[in-house]
């Protein structure tokens, strides 16, 4: 159960009897760690942080006094708030911070109560309390991606030379490496990681009052931009240039590194689900899930569900993009409607991440049914590298028709392999065709380019 969720009972529901959600649906989410990082405890405790950074900040600069920011803080306790209550309450308001400030202002000292929320908005809170949400789980996500890398990164490198089929458009194309197709995976999982990690270093607070001219915080003798800079370094978050309640930038740049990263992901689980198929079998996960139904079975789990992620993340991505059109200073409905999108996407790619570490950790490599592939073709794997060879020798028309025709006999049931095919040709004697047709000899650069992407860190 996530920290979202505590206070329900093992039915499911919480102590109003409402029902919770606990994940039933959501299995690649949950029990991570960026579920926990975005229940609605979180959310609230980050919430509380705001509240209480912003009366920390506001003494800081001599407009609010010392003890009202510690008893502040000292009541930002999302367990001693009632989640349901909020949420119930939340709904007369649009947001849960109205009911949160009234909460909050009754559990402090009479003498603080005037400090709790002074001169902010209810978007301030919110908004500032997603981004410190945000921050906390892509610290999650980017520890994962990291480990991620590293598994990557190892087996790139024991299988720089291990040959297999590589496929375009379904089908046998000429041979690669897995260490080649590894280390672009990892390539992927770094661009995702150096995206999160911009967003993660750019995250700001919101601070501006009813309509961003930061007039309240003025009004009760204070510097607005000041301010904004102390509540900015209360929260490890950046300092905005402006405030930005319908400049919705932060949160488009957040959605978009991580539908990338979900997107990144899936191309790794998207292979391995291809490999591992029985046919196939030149992958497996490390630990299989089984079947209701059929004992045998060891399905891809993990694969399958950062598949499942990489389809879902663009919807609520279009949807935070969507709300970029929000009218006049502060809007009605398109700042609503992030929330729940920004949450789901965040718990995606959070899931996501977490399970495609222990992929690449677990992940089982079967080089011998990687060769084994290789010649089902019956050489014709290599007809690019024949033809290359023979072009010179023999003339690009009558090379290009005596492929052709070799080509047709070796795919024929029960011929031989092409090179006893071209063997037969007088036109070839002296060629080796054993080692012109042995797949293993036509990699290309596969292996200096496994090297070159394994330099980057």
């Amino acid at each position: 159960m996530s920290a979202g969720e505590k206070g329900a009972d093992r039915t499911g529901t919480d102590r109003t009897g409402a029902e919770l959600d606990a994940g039933l649906l959501a299995p690649g989410r949950a029990g991570s760690r960026a579920e926990a990082a975005t229940g609605d405890r979180a959310f609230l405790q980050a919430m509380l942080d705001a509240e209480a950074a912003l009366t920390r900040a506001q003494a800081g600069l001599g407009t609010a006094p010392a003890g009202a920011a510690r008893a502040v803080t000292a009541a930002a306790d999302a367990g001693a708030f009632d989640l349901r209550s909020l949420a119930l309450r939340g709904r007369d308001g649009g947001n849960p911070v109205i009911p949160l400030v009234a909460d909050l202002t009754a559990a402090v000292p009479p003498e603080a109560a005037p400090y709790v929320h002074r001169g902010a908005t209810s978007q301030d809170i919110l908004d500032t309390a997603a981004m410190l949400v945000a921050a906390r789980t892509l610290d999650v996500v980017l520890a994962d991606l990291g480990r991620a890398e590293g598994a990557l990164a190892r087996l790139a490198a024991e299988h720089r030379d291990t040959v297999l089929p590589g496929r375009t458009l379904t089908q046998h194309a000429v041979p690669t490496t897995f260490g080649l197709k590894a280390a672009g995976w990892r390539s992927l999982v770094l661009d995702a990681r150096d995206r999160l990690r911009t967003v993660r270093a750019t995250l700001p607070v919101q601070l501006g009052g009813a309509a961003g001219t930061l007039a309240a915080f003025e009004a009760y003798g204070g510097d607005g931009p000041a301010l904004v800079a102390a509540f900015a370094r209360e929260l490890g978050l950046a300092e905005p240039e402006l405030p930005w309640h319908t400049l919705r930038t932060p949160v488009a740049d957040l959605a978009s590194a991580l539908a990338f990263t979900a997107g990144a992901l899936g191309k790794p689980a998207a292979d391995v689900l291809v490999l591992s198929r029985t046919e196939i079998g030149e992958l497996a996960e490390g630990t299989g899930g089984g079947s209701s139904a059929m004992p045998h079975k060891a399905n891809p789990v993990r694969a399958t569900l950062i598949a499942a992620a990489a389809r879902r993340a663009p919807g609520p991505a279009a949807t935070l993009y969507g709300a970029m059109a929000a009218e006049d200073e502060r809007p009605a409905g398109a700042w609503h409607a992030e929330w729940e999108p920004l949450r789901e996407l965040l718990r995606l790619v959070g899931g996501a991440a977490e399970h495609m570490a222990a992929l690449a950790a677990g992940l089982r490599v079967r080089p011998e049914v990687m060769a084994r592939q290789l010649g089902l073709t019956r050489g014709l794997i290599v007809s690019e590298r024949l033809a290359a060879a023979l072009t010179p020798l023999l003339g690009r028309a009558r090379a290009k028709a005596l492929l052709a025709d070799a080509a047709a006999r070796a795919a024929a049931g029960g011929a031989p392999p092409l090179a006893r095919i071209l063997a037969r040709e007088p036109e070839l004697r002296g060629l080796d065709l054993e080692e012109l047709t042995d797949p293993r000899r036509y990699t290309g650069s596969a292996g200096a380019l496994t090297d070159r992407a394994l330099e980057r860190r």
